[in-house]
């Protein structure tokens, strides 16, 4: 899961709601999604949608 936008670098941490992501798994903002992008991605033309969030293991699990 990568933590940043491929784009403007904007953190996307694991549990990030404002993340995208298209089927080969590139990673965008929110902002970058609905502003330049356009809701496709650059490197390959796919849809860009929400990414799963995942929430931190506690240390004791």
């Amino acid at each position: 899961m990568k933590s940043q936008c491929e784009r403007c670098n904007a953190a996307l941490p694991p549990d990030s709601a404002a993340a995208l992501i298209c089927s080969y798994e590139c990673t965008f903002c929110v902002d970058c999604v609905q502003g330049p992008l356009g809701g496709v991605c650059p490197n390959c033309g796919g849809q860009l949608q929400p990414r799963p969030t995942r929430v931190a293991k506690s240390a004791t699990a």
